[in-house]
């Protein structure tokens, strides 16, 4: 199934998404620059490693994981996350 995703995908559209900022806490500023950013996203799989590659003009992340291993990850609002199964649980 992942094999679907893997690709290079480029943002065209993010209607709504100040508002579901806002609903989550993320302040004004933050807002305002992330409402303007058009991300674009690599997704390649080597083995059962999975890379997730985003690039903006905002900012650049990289994160490689296993398939089916859980782990940890901080997000770009800096919150501590748990991630399982496709699933992030915050700490």
């Amino acid at each position: 199934m992942v094999d679907a995703f893997l690709c290079t995908w480029k943002l065209s559209d993010s209607e709504n998404f100040d508002d579901y900022m806002k609903s989550i806490g993320v302040g004004f500023a933050t807002r305002q620059v992330a409402s303007m950013t058009k991300p674009t996203t690599i997704i390649k799989k080597n083995g059962n490693i999975i890379t997730l590659k985003t690039q903006s003009t905002f900012e650049n992340t990289e994160i490689s994981f296993k398939l089916g291993v859980e782990f940890d990850k901080t997000t770009a609002d800096d919150n501590k996350v748990n991630v399982w199964r496709g699933r992030a649980f915050y700490c």
